[in-house]
């Protein structure tokens, strides 16, 4: 008796943090940028902004499918109720670090499921609280002139040099700092019917469609 064949996964995002992120639960996946405008709307909070943005990136790629499961997730910095973005130049990125300095930032990431055949929807909103130690100029200039991390919300690389800058990290999953909650992503592919501990890697692969 053959196995059932199990839904094809796509990542809705060329994100190169997500990419290895989602290679900790399998390498049996494609990827695909999607075509969504990320303003956020009028009177949205930062809960909804991701929540909706990570439904829409995961929808955008599973319009074009018959069948699979698409991942989509997103994620902003929320700091004294202000949403804080990707800086882009060195110069915002060092506005944003004498902010946090000595503070907490929460980090929102949200994440969801769709699966294209049957256009089942699973979707979360995963907190991750960080807390800065009290950082001088010159150490921020260090910090962002080494890892240059212009394109990260809150202007810093958890997973590498950022590690530095904190003083406290509170959340239940850490890869949800980067991008991606693997933890909940799991739950979700459960949910699905597609355990990862049984996946045969040899027998497909990553790749950009």
């Amino acid at each position: 008796m053959t196995e059932p064949a199990l839904p094809a996964l796509y990542l809705a995002s060329t994100s190169k943090y997500r990419q290895q992120l989602l290679a900790k639960l399998t390498t049996r996946f494609h990827t695909a940028r999607p075509e969504v405008d990320e303003t956020s709307l009028a009177n949205e909070s930062a809960e909804q902004l991701v929540r909706r943005l990570a439904i829409a990136k995961a929808q955008a790629i599973a319009a074009g499918l018959n069948a699979g499961l698409v991942i989509g997730s997103d994620q902003v910095a929320l700091f004294n109720n202000d949403i804080i973005g990707k800086p882009h130049s060195a110069e915002n990125a060092l506005a944003q670090l004498r902010r946090f300095s000595g503070n907490t930032v929460t980090f929102l990431t949200g994440l969801a499921l769709v699966n294209a055949q049957s256009g089942n929807i699973q979707v979360i909103v995963e907190p991750f609280n960080v807390s800065f130690r009290s950082l001088t100029d010159a150490e921020i200039m260090a910090y962002i002139d080494k890892e240059q991390p212009l394109d990260c919300a809150g202007s810093f690389k958890s997973e590498g040099l950022g590690i530095s800058l904190f003083s406290k990290l509170n959340g239940d999953d850490p890869n949800s700092l980067i991008g991606l909650p693997l933890i909940r992503l799991n739950q979700m592919l459960l949910n699905e019917g597609v355990n990862v501990l049984f996946l045969d890697e040899h027998k497909g692969g990553s790749g950009l469609l």
